[in-house]
C-alpha cells in the first residue's frame, strides 16, 4: 500500500543529547543526513526513534544503555544507575526541557518535575512499594494536549545485563478514549540499524515476519544487487535453542551453479548489510527506518542501485526512511536514485556546526542531480 503521508514533515529537535536547537525543514520519504563525525546526525536518528516511541520509558532505557550513560554503582551486586540527565543538552534536567516532533502541537515534550506535581505525587505513592530506592527524577511527558507522568528509579541495570525493576510512568486521571478517537500516545513502529551488521538471531526474528509472504522476495532481490541472477533462494536454517529463540538459526543462500545453499555471511558484509536493509524495509511499514551509516559493506557501484530498492520499496510499504552516512559515493548514489523519484520523495540534508549551533541545509532534487553530474560534493 502506498501513501504520501508522512509522519514527520519536518523536525525540530530541541534539548535533546548534543542538540540544543536544530530545525530540518523539510523531510522526505527518504532523508539522507550527511556532515562530518561528530556533527550530530546519529543524534537526530535518536530523536526520531524518541518521537517514534512517544518517549515511553523503555525507548529512553535502551537509548542511555547503547551510549553506556551510566551515573554510578548503586549497590554491591554491581547495578547500575542510569545517567538520566544525559538525556538532556548539557545535561541541565533543571531547566532544560527536551522537545522533538514537526511542531509545538505535534512534538513529544520531556521535563522535569516533582512531587508537588499531584499526579507524580500520585504516583509514587502508588509505586511505593517497587521504589524501595525512593522515586528517582520525576517526568512529565506530554504529545498531542495530553500528559503522562513518570518516575525513573534504580536500579535499572546490572552488569549481567538484567533489570530487575522497570521504569513506572502512569496516565492518571485521564479520560477513557472510545473506539472512535486514536490514542495520541499510541506509538509508531520504528525499525533501527546499523552502524553494524545484522545478527544472526534478529535476522531470523525479521524472517519469520516476512518467510513466504511477498516481502521475502525483496530480501532476494536485495542480494541481486551484487550478484545477478546467480541468486536464487535464500532461507534460514539451524534449530531454535529453548534458552534463546533464534539463536541457533542461520540464514543461507542458494546460488546457481551450486549444488549446496552458501552461507549468507560468506557473501561478505555487503550481502549482509543489503539483506538487512531489505528485512528492515519489510518489518517497518506504516512506520519509520532509521539507518546509521548507511554506506558500510556496500561497494560504491551499487549505490545508486541500492537507493532505488529503499525508494521503491519505502514507498510500497509506506515507510519514512532516515538515514546518515559519510561517503560522497553514497551521496552521490543517492543523488542518481532522486532523479528518477518524485520531488517529495527524497531530500538531503547537510548537516553543519558552529559551537553550539547546529545548521542544516536542505537539497533538493534538482540539486541533487546538479551535484550528481557535475561532481560537486555537497558532504
Amino acid at each position: 500500500m502506498t501513501s504520501d503521508r508522512l509522519h514527520l514533515r519536518n523536525l525540530s529537535i530541541r534539548g535533546f543529547l548534543g542538540i540544543k536547537e536544530l530545525c530540518i525543514r523539510r523531510l522526505g520519504r527518504v532523508t539522507l543526513l550527511a556532515g562530518r563525525n561528530g556533527i550530530g546526525k546519529t543524534t537526530v536518528l535518536d530523536a526520531v526513534r524518541v518521537y517514534a516511541a512517544r518517549a515511553a520509558f523503555p525507548a529512553l532505557h535502551q537509548l542511555l544503555r547503547r551510549r553506556e550513560e551510566v551515573s554510578t554503582v548503586a549497590d554491591r551486586e554491581g547495578a547500575f544507575i542510569p545517567d538520566v540527565s544525559a538525556l538532556f543538552h548539557g545535561r541541565d534536567m533543571g531547566t532544560t526541557r527536551i522537545s522533538i516532533g514537526s511542531s509545538d502541537l505535534d512534538s513529544v515534550q520531556i521535563e522535569k518535575t516533582d512531587s508537588s506535581d499531584p499526579r507524580a505525587a500520585k504516583l509514587v505513592k502508588d509505586h511505593a512499594d517497587l521504589l524501595p530506592h525512593g522515586p528517582g527524577p520525576l517526568f512529565r511527558i506530554s504529545f498531542r494536549g495530553r500528559e503522562s507522568v513518570g518516575a525513573w528509579h534504580v536500579p535499572l541495570m546490572n552488569r549481567y545485563g538484567g533489570s530487575r525493576f522497570q521504569a513506572q510512568g502512569a496516565i492518571p486521571d485521564l479520560p477513557l478514549l472510545g473506539d472512535d478517537v486514536q490514542d495520541p500516545f499510541l506509538e509508531v513502529a520504528c525499525v533501527p540499524l546499523g552502524p553494524g551488521l545484522l545478527t544472526n538471531s534478529e535476522i531470523a526474528q525479521a524472517w519469520d515476519r516476512v518467510a513466504l509472504t511477498s516481502d521475502e522476495e525483496l530480501a532476494v532481490q536485495s542480494l541481486k544487487l551484487v550478484f545477478g541472477d546467480a541468486v536464487e533462494r535464500a532461507a534460514m536454517i539451524g534449530a531454535e535453542t529453548h534458552a534463546k529463540r533464534h539463536a541457533g538459526r542461520r540464514p543461507v543462500v542458494k546460488l546457481r551453479h551450486h549444488p549446496r545453499p552458501v552461507p549468507l555471511r560468506s557473501l561478505g558484509d555487503g550481502a549482509v548489510r543489503l539483506f538487512g536493509v531489505a528485512m528492515a524495509l519489510a518489518c517497518s511499514g506504516g512506520g519509520f527506518l532509521v539507518i546509521d551509516e548507511a554506506e558500510n559493506g556496500i561497494h560504491y557501484t551499487v549505490h545508486s542501485d541500492f537507493w532505488r530498492m529503499v525508494l521503491l520499496t519505502a514507498r510500497e510499504q509506506d515507510v519514512q526512511v532516515l538515514a546518515t552516512t559519510h561517503s560522497w559515493d553514497c551521496v552521490r548514489g543517492f543523488a542518481q536514485a532522486a532523479a528518477d523519484g518524485r520531488e517529495s520523495d527524497c531530500v538531503l540534508v547537510r548537516l553543519d556546526r558552529n559551537g553550539e549551533e547546529i545548521r542544516a541545509v536542505e537539497y533538493s532534487c534538482e540539486d541533487l542531480a546538479t551535484a550528481a553530474e557535475q561532481g560537486i560534493e555537497v558532504r
